[in-house]
């Protein structure tokens, strides 16, 4: 099963650097903090595109690590993506507080215990009805856009950022699920290919709209944190995710580790941000077109 933990790891680390493309491409498009239409100016950010298309890579990976191992293990490694975009920033030139060092270290080493107690095998196939209604969540999911349209406070914000985190972990719950058919033409009679397309289309969506509204790193953190938390409870309830015998309590440690370091990796950015001073009209220009404001988030 080594080669499910590699499909997992590049998987975390194609959405990281996604959402970071991603994120480029909504500023450089001037849609950032302004109104849903304006995301059509996208269409000419091959960055965002280019975002898009790693993190569709990313999808591949995690579903052939999602054949192989469980969800509470695949979604919790994909949730500390938000550490390989903070790793990233340092790298583009972002100097990394103290605390979000600490984080990332307490985040690994909740993916380690993890990944030790990880009973490694397929998922419980789902009946025929479940699947069509892991089809069915798009349309309530994607109704949160459109109360988001109308919407500019914290709220909207959170509430796409949620929309966007369920619709990913019906894609995982979906993906966990799906049987391969001998012909590949037969996946279009698969509920669960339909669930995975559709709710991956609103998913990226409502993502591009949080992004539009809010800071990359808080979007990602209430994003991963819903889908982890989700489609880690169908799966252990209701999919057969099994864990190592006598490796119960290293697991919810692990899990609680891994989650906490995500979520304090984006509370120590964004709270850089808001203590920092806003910068001059001619350094915010620079900002945007050299290091995107997520760097700038982890900043001192």
């Amino acid at each position: 099963m080594a080669l499910g933990y590699l499909f997992a790891v590049l998987a975390t680390l194609a959405s990281g650097s996604g959402s970071i493309l991603e994120s480029i491409g909504v500023r450089r498009a001037g849609a950032y903090g302004g109104r849903s239409h304006d995301l059509i100016a996208l269409r000419r950010q091959w960055l965002y595109f280019l975002g898009l298309g790693v993190n569709f890579l990313g999808f591949i990976c995690a579903s052939a690590a999602l054949h192989r191992l469980p969800l509470f293990l695949v979604q919790s490694m994909l949730a500390f993506s938000v550490g390989v975009t903070a790793l990233i920033s340092a790298l583009l030139g972002a100097h990394l507080r103290a605390q979000v060092w600490v984080a990332l270290l307490v985040g690994a080493t909740g993916l380690v215990l993890l990944g030790v107690s990880a009973e490694p095998g397929p998922a419980h196939s789902l009946p025929p009805q479940w699947r069509w209604l892991l089809v069915a969540t798009a349309v309530p999911v994607a109704a949160i856009a459109f109360y988001a349209r109308r919407h500019n406070h914290v709220w909207a914000t959170v509430a796409l950022a949620f929309g966007s985190g369920v619709s990913y972990s019906v894609v995982g719950i979906s993906a966990r699920t799906l049987d391969l058919p001998d012909a590949a033409w037969r996946l279009v009679l698969e509920p669960a290919a339909w669930s995975i397309v559709l709710n991956g289309c609103v998913a990226a969506a409502l993502f591009a709209m949080a992004l539009q509204k809010g800071g990359p790193t808080g979007v990602t953190a209430v994003m991963f944190t819903t889908n982890t938390a989700l489609s880690s409870f169908v799966g252990l309830v209701y999919l057969d995710d099994r864990v190592r015998d006598g490796f119960v309590t290293a697991a919810g440690i692990g899990f609680g580790l891994a989650i906490a370091g995500a979520v304090a990796v984006a509370h120590y950015s964004a709270d850089s941000r808001q203590k920092k001073p806003a910068p001059a009209a001619a350094d915010e220009e620079r900002v945007d077109h050299r290091v995107p404001e997520e760097h700038e988030a982890v900043k001192k």
